[in-house]
């Protein structure tokens, strides 16, 4: 088996929720080494929800392949296991208030002066500075802070979206800016210190309506349509199937309305020759190929659509995801011992997955051993899970 490309390096995380276990994630599927610091209570994600074989779903899918230690950083001896592990790393993860590593007298200042080739990445809400730094940030609060929720959803009211995707967003841009970072200290021998907030991730994300509504026409919610590109929305079979259908420019409109709706008076038609046109007269547009559509059956139409080429898609729910013909998965044992599968990691790398198969561990599973590596004092007493 080819070597990881991540293999030997170690990546110790203090980290909670999604937004930084998504990011270490990624990296142990890399083949680098992930000890995930929790709290002697566990990370709170432990208990978001039982739909994983009786784990939560969150924590199952995020913390395969890690290893798990306990420390309370208010005691001494847990403070200097701490900084013998970060001693030694090559990557150290944080996503606790900001501020409040560094009032233990553990400040990623501190952490890299003790290891200068230590790459360091704290992850907050709102950034360290500024009036909201000491603001708690959940993913849901920054879609609505953000403006994400205004533009989500349909006409009648903003719309949370229907995954963690601030955090999955913030995550996977602190795996990218620490494998740049890496890529560096190879060519420099130091690392970096990166600093990432949920609002600054969200709102880079958000950069084409913000340019619309700065130009003063700010995106309106129109559901499962598209505020600047037409025809490109759901319609309804005779069958009573929806299909989104989407044209992207206007040669694509021609085939569309030549080929498929059989309407070639269409193409060059007042209001309907440019996308800029039917953007303006969308209603109008929806209106004919709504009527064409629904004297056709759902197989009809995917027949006529395949045979121009033209883009749809069926509007599934998560059961049509799961029998998904694409959808592939990977299973991971959970701390009791269920094996669960869920979507696998989606690149192809050398005609493979990198996915690490280790087991989601158990809270400080893993807790005795770290203590004896790192030569840090015996552990604490504490509660352990069973």
């Amino acid at each position: 088996m080819a070597r990881a490309p991540l293999d030997g390096l170690t990546v110790v995380s203090i980290e909670q929720a999604v937004a930084a276990p998504y990011c270490t994630s990624r990296l142990a599927d890399a083949g680098a080494r992930v000890i995930k610091v929790e709290r002697p209570e566990g990370d709170f994600a432990r208990g978001y929800d039982s739909a994983a074989g009786g784990e939560s779903s969150y924590f199952v899918w995020l913390n395969r392949g890690k290893q798990s230690v306990a420390l309370d950083l208010r005691e001494d001896a847990d403070r200097d296991v701490l900084l013998s592990m970060t001693d030694r790393a090559d990557v150290f993860v944080q996503n606790l208030k900001p501020g409040a590593l560094a009032r233990k007298g553990l400040g990623t200042d501190v952490l890299r002066d003790r290891n200068p080739r230590l790459v360091t990445c704290s992850i907050s809400g709102y950034g360290e500075t500024g009036p909201y730094a000491q603001r708690k940030a959940y993913d849901l609060l920054i879609q609505a802070e953000s403006g994400l929720a205004s533009v989500t959803g349909g006409p009648s009211e903003p719309a949370r979206v229907g995954i963690s995707i601030v955090d999955i967003a913030t995550g996977a841009a602190a795996q990218s800016a620490i494998l740049e970072s890496l890529i560096q200290r190879g060519v420099t021998g130091r690392g970096s210190d990166i600093r990432l907030s949920m609002f600054d991730v969200i709102a880079d994300w958000l950069a084409v309506p913000y340019l619309h509504a700065a130009a003063g026409k700010p995106p309106q919610r129109i559901g499962l349509a598209h505020p600047s590109i037409s025809p490109y929305g759901v319609f309804s079979t005779r069958d009573a199937r929806p299909l989104l259908i989407s044209i992207q420019n206007d040669r694509e409109w021609a085939i569309f309305a030549r080929d498929v709706m059989e309407r070639p008076d269409l193409v060059d038609a007042p209001g309907f020759e440019t996308n800029n046109a039917r953007v303006a007269n969308r209603a109008e547009v929806d209106a004919v190929i709504a009527d064409m559509i629904a004297t056709r059956s759902e197989a009809e139409m995917t027949e006529r659509l395949l045979a121009s080429d033209t883009a749809f898609a069926s509007v599934n729910d998560l059961d049509g995801l799961i029998a998904h013909p694409h959808t592939s998965t990977s299973e991971v044992v959970t701390p009791d011992g269920a094996a669960v599968a869920f979507p696998a990691p989606p690149a192809l790398v050398d005609g493979g997955r990198r996915f690490e198969r280790g087991a989601v561990p158990k809270l400080d599973e893993h807790g005795d051993a770290i203590r004896a590596e790192f030569g840090a004092a015996a552990p604490l007493k504490r509660a352990r899970s069973t």
